[in-house]
């Protein structure tokens, strides 16, 4: 009834295919229910309830898998800031970032790419690559830097040298540093 191949619809029933605009739409036909019901979207399964059929225009991608994590805080672009650990609010990641939790950051110390205001997704991890962007605690407080580390001294070094000049670890200082993760992708406001 659909005019799709049986392997198509297998593979969708197993959940392993979420189907074209335009598949979605012949399912829905010959089951007699309304897309975005069969899409799994609180919203009535009778086709002929009033519903409002977006149609995504050429050139544009559909909207990648999200996965909640928790905004716990913030986070300094500069100097390192107290550490805030308190959950503000669940936000919206890309999947494929495996993000474990996001932070707000503060400063322009990692200016043009990452700015004051902007949400950073970190995956927890104790160790970085060289030259990786890192949620990096000191004590108490906290940074977001590049990580570099030869022998015993370590250098977190900002994108922007003019607001943050290079800082160096070494030693009995490297006690009291930990990396709390991985900057794996950020959110920014255009308004």
């Amino acid at each position: 009834m659909t005019g799709l191949d049986k392997s198509s619809i297998s593979r969708y029933l197993k959940g392993d295919y979420k189907g074209s605009q335009d598949a979605l739409y012949k399912i829905s036909q010959a089951l007699r229910v309304s897309e975005s019901w069969l899409m799994g979207y609180d919203t009535p399964m009778d086709p002929d309830a009033p519903q409002v059929r977006v149609v995504i225009p050429a050139g544009f991608q559909d909207m990648p898998d999200l996965t909640p994590v928790p905004l716990i805080g913030s986070i300094a672009c500069g100097t390192p800031i107290l550490a805030e650990e308190n959950i503000k609010q669940m936000v919206g990641v890309p999947s494929a970032w495996h993000a474990d939790f996001a932070l707000e950051c503060h400063g322009d110390s990692m200016a043009p790419r990452i700015c004051d205001g902007d949400i950073v997704c970190i995956r927890k991890q104790a160790e970085v690559e060289t030259g990786q962007i890192a949620a990096v605690r000191i004590g108490d407080e906290a940074t977001l830097k590049r990580f570099y580390k030869s022998g015993d001294t370590v250098q977190l070094v900002a994108e922007n040298p003019a607001v943050c000049p290079p800082m160096m670890y070494t030693g009995e200082q490297l006690e009291d540093m930990q990396i709390e993760g991985l900057a794996v992708g950020f959110c920014r406001s255009l308004i």
